[in-house]
């Protein structure tokens, strides 16, 4: 099996970041300890969020004009796809996902290089977020549906995305597709034949003084109004909904990628 600290190397972190100067700095420079190649990409921010990443050895994108989170990964996705990288992992820069727990996802890609790697996040710790949490479980019902698995948090930013999914999934990322965009990207890379696993990880609370971006009545409208189209164009999928009403999982077993990454550190010691 790959090591670890190995394959580090072959993956690239994007952070999609607007108006996250209070927190950017910090996520980047623990993502950096963890791979070398990382990327922020910075929408368009007007709190000087790219000037005070000045000096970390880190590659940042800067967007003329605000393009929403889905504009954003793509241009990350792009560059470093375009580098050679074997996968691209995903997280906020609002400080909520903990960069020392990439290695979990470097662990299960270890175990199979094409899955498509979901961080999350304990139901427990979902709940603090009453309204949030509600409408995420909306969410992952009819993704799931229209993937035809059970999906557990499919509205986690916090992701392992193989490049041989983004070489193959086409799908809009256009400033409308905001949120929406990684909701299509698991349906479709799904509906292609890729493997989807979940790998928990842990939340924490806002430390900015911005709001979240999401917005749980307007994205989850527009997430609900993309899942309906691709279930009227695929005959509902009854498959599909007979699979999430059952709590059936795309393979997934993420307790065991916590095992197997504990144990190679233990062996390592």
């Amino acid at each position: 099996m790959t090591d670890v600290s190995e394959l580090a190397g072959s993956y690239w972190v994007v952070i999609p970041a607007y108006n996250e100067a209070h927190t950017v700095r910090d996520v980047a420079m623990r993502a950096r300890q963890q791979c070398p190649h990382v990327i922020v990409v910075d929408d368009g921010s007007t709190d000087g969020t790219a000037e005070v990443l000045a000096g970390l050895d880190i590659t940042v994108l800067q967007n003329e004009e605000n393009l929403g989170k889905a504009g954003s990964l793509w241009r990350g996705f792009q560059h470093a796809l375009a580098r050679g990288a074997s996968g691209v992992i995903t997280l906020d820069a609002d400080g909520q996902h903990t960069p020392e727990e990439i290695p979990l996802f470097l662990a299960a890609a270890a175990q199979d290089s094409s899955l498509f790697l979901l961080g999350a996040r304990r139901r427990d710790q979902r709940r603090t977020w009453f309204w949030r949490y509600f409408a995420n479980r909306v969410a992952d019902f009819w993704i799931g549906w229209a993937a035809g698995f059970s999906v557990e948090d499919s509205q986690s930013g916090f992701r392992l995305y193989p490049a041989v999914i983004l070489q193959d999934v086409s799908v809009r990322h256009d400033r409308a597709r905001s949120f929406v965009f990684e909701s299509e990207v698991l349906i479709e890379a799904v509906q292609k034949g890729f493997s989807c696993r979940s790998v928990p990880v842990t939340v924490l609370s806002r430390s900015g003084p911005r709001p979240s971006h999401f917005s749980p009545l307007a994205d989850i409208a527009g997430i609900t109004r993309m899942v309906a189209w691709r279930l009227l164009s695929r005959g509902f999928n009854l498959c599909g909904l007979w699979r999430v009403l059952w709590k059936i999982e795309s393979r997934s077993d993420p307790h065991r990628v916590l095992r197997t990454h504990r144990e190679q550190k233990t062996e390592s010691r």
